[in-house]
């Protein structure tokens, strides 16, 4: 079984399209997608339509809550900068009515994530922060105890997480814990798309990130066509975080 793990896609849909044509010759049993489908990039309807037509297993991420309370017509305080709330309120108001629908339909995570063997060493828990907060930074640095702390709070074997942009591979007691890195948004200073492939064979557990390059052009062409705040697209070009 061979799962496509992808995060963090930030409404960049030419990033999406660049993974899909890298892995064009390659067939996948599931791909798992665990956050942040929206905000920032010009591209939602896009990126849901995407995920829609390839049945991915999506889990909502902190961007998404945020366009969620915008379509209830509810408030919110943060983020409090004002580039920032241009780019959720426009999200809100640019998806079409299937794919806010869609959105509303998500889970906050999946456990167990439907469709894979129920071998307890090898389900799956998809999470889009931790299995104990869904905004909680993941890295590969964090310290050992917080993964084996983690790893007793949820059944699952295989953790898929996102929210930290930041793709990693760590084991704790019999856990496996991996984050793809973000599709659409990094910010280690490389703007190239980064996804994982998960492949479990008989018990056996691998796990392979990737770095994909995409045209970035196109995600300023769009900023810039809507009137979209400047500033994202300088942190698309450059791959950096800069508010």
């Amino acid at each position: 079984m061979k799962i496509l793990l992808i995060s963090d896609i930030h409404a960049n849909f030419p990033a999406l399209k660049a993974v899909e044509q890298f892995f064009s010759g390659e067939s996948f049993s599931a791909i798992i997608n665990a956050g942040d489908s929206t905000v920032y990039g010009p591209f939602p309807n896009e990126t849901m339509d995407w995920l829609q037509s390839r049945n991915a297993l999506s889990i909502l991420g902190n961007t998404d809550k945020k366009v969620l309370k915008v379509l209830a017509g509810k408030s919110f305080k943060k983020p409090s900068r004002h580039e920032k709330r241009i780019m959720y309120i426009w999200t809100a108001e640019q998806l079409d009515t299937r794919n806010a629908a869609y959105l509303q339909s998500l889970p906050a995570s999946l456990l167990p994530a439907r469709g894979f063997p129920l071998d307890p060493q090898m389900q799956i828990g998809i999470y889009h922060g931790s299995p104990l907060d869904d905004d909680e930074f993941l890295f590969p640095g964090t310290p050992q105890n917080r993964f084996c702390e983690l790893e007793k709070h949820t059944p699952a074997r295989i953790i898929i997480t996102g929210h930290s942009h930041t793709p990693f591979y760590r084991t704790a007691g019999t856990a496996h814990f991996i984050n793809p890195g973000s599709i659409g948004r990094m910010f280690d200073g490389d703007p190239s798309a980064s996804c994982a492939v998960l492949t479990l064979t008989s018990g056996a557990i691998e796990v392979r990130h990737f770095r994909i390059a995409y045209p970035v052009q196109e995600v300023l062409d769009g900023l810039q066509r809507h009137a979209l705040p400047e500033i994202y697209g300088r942190m698309f070009l450059l791959g950096k975080k800069l508010n």
